[in-house]
């Protein structure tokens, strides 16, 4: 049977890549669109050697874009991790990083029109309504990718993309604080379970019989280790009203300790069976704002400057991640007004991606 050619651009966004579609590009069909998102990365196959994806989760990962009809957004952006080893995509989370990737790809698709010498595009995370504006460089009206910005688990520079995050917290789970507490005991484990753009649960590295400072392939090979972060992470998966987290890739499971290179605080995320080259945009962003809850384990190991204005460089495997908050008290309790963050994208390649006629015979 004929194979099936789907347009796809093929883009680093941050620290994750992926290919980024059109909507109008694939099956309207939710099981039909996904069985060719599987097809598309190769999975499952722990190689994808017979896809595009890269056999890590930051490089199994899929972008669907469209012109937005919400009032406040001008694109849509929809999400999809794609496991490498299971028959599963997920829609659940967010990605800032491949966030970062919407804006030039919807400007060069037509969606949107640039201006000189830059554009701010608002856009809805589809995944859980969250909307962002992304600011891109376009000299001339035409996306700029040159250019001297540098971020931690990406080599090289590039032009920076700015991302503005208005209103994140209990993104998926409805509140900041899914528990209602700030600390819960979780499998005799001092942990936080919070979400400002990303479901997480926060811990002591040392709670865990770790220093927090070992490499990524060295928590990677740490099975006892990654047994007990999945039994935590089941049991607060309940607790944050998340339901069987078996088949989700949230809460995301994040060790922390003091810092160690003049940051605010070290991070080790799991995604959540792999330990992370570097951390999340917006798992970074829900790890400041978990420093500024006084007695949470990311409290007690972070080191925070004065000012409501707080600018955080999240320590974690490959470098730091900065993070801007801006901070509001109400009744004495912290509220994050906004978070900036910087980052870049690339576009890779431009072309047609194949999956077989049998998966699907095209629209």
């Amino acid at each position: 049977m004929k194979q099936t050619a789907i347009p796809a651009v093929l883009m680093r966004g941050g620290t994750s890549k992926g290919p980024f579609f059109l909507a109008s590009d694939l099956p309207s069909d939710i099981a039909t669109r996904d069985k060719v998102l599987l097809s598309i990365m190769g999975s499952p196959d722990i190689r994808q050697i017979d896809g595009i994806g890269g056999a890590d989760p930051l490089t199994s990962k899929v972008a669907i874009i469209s012109v937005s009809d919400h009032p406040d957004a001008d694109i849509d952006f929809l999400f999809a991790q794609v496991s490498v080893d299971q028959d599963l995509v997920n829609t659940t989370p967010n990605c800032g990083n491949m966030l970062a990737g919407v804006g030039p790809f919807a400007i060069e698709k037509g969606l949107f029109v640039a201006t000189d010498p830059e554009s701010t595009l608002r856009i809805r995370t589809v995944n859980t309504g969250m909307i962002a504006e992304a600011v891109v460089q376009t000299p001339g009206g035409f996306v700029a990718y040159d250019g001297d910005a540098q971020i931690d688990g990406a080599p090289g520079t590039a032009a920076p993309i700015m991302l503005n995050f208005l209103d994140t917290a209990g993104s998926v789970c409805g509140s900041l604080l899914p528990t209602g507490n700030a600390v819960d005991r979780v499998q005799g484990v001092e942990v936080s379970c919070i979400d400002n753009g990303m479901p997480v649960v926060i811990m002591n590295a040392t709670d865990v019989g770790i220093t927090g400072y070992e490499t990524r392939d060295e928590l990677d090979g740490n099975t006892d280790l990654k047994a007990r972060l999945e039994n935590i992470r089941m049991a607060a998966g309940e607790l944050m009203g998340l339901g069987d987290v078996t088949d989700k890739v949230i809460p995301k499971m994040i060790l922390v300790s003091p810092p160690q290179a003049g940051g605010a605080i070290v991070t080790r995320s799991f995604i959540p069976h792999k330990c992370h080259a570097s951390i999340g945009v917006l798992a970074a962003v829900t790890v400041g704002t978990a420093c500024l809850f006084p007695g949470t384990p990311a409290a007690k190991a972070a080191t925070l400057p004065v000012g409501d204005i707080k600018r955080l460089a999240i320590e974690h495997p490959s470098g730091e991640f900065t993070v801007e908050l801006e901070v509001e008290h109400i009744d004495g309790t912290p509220q994050v007004r906004r978070a900036a963050l910087l980052r870049t994208a690339r576009k890779l390649f431009s072309g047609d991606v194949f999956v077989p006629g049998e998966v699907w015979a095209g629209p």
